[in-house]
């Protein structure tokens, strides 16, 4: 999920420097939701792989 993150920030940085302001925008918002659940589902792998029982 990581490698999407930042395959839709390239994406968004490139449109950015292009002039294509609707589709760096919209690109930089998906990077960003993309990353908050990479950021989720990281922190839980991490608490679940502490529970040693």
């Amino acid at each position: 999920m990581l490698r999407w993150t930042i395959t839709f920030l390239i994406i968004s940085l490139i449109a950015g420097v292009l002039g294509f302001s609707g589709v760096a925008g919209t690109s930089i918002e998906i990077a960003k939701i993309l990353f908050f659940i990479f950021l989720v589902l990281f922190i839980i792998s991490l608490i679940r792989g502490r529970k040693t029982t």
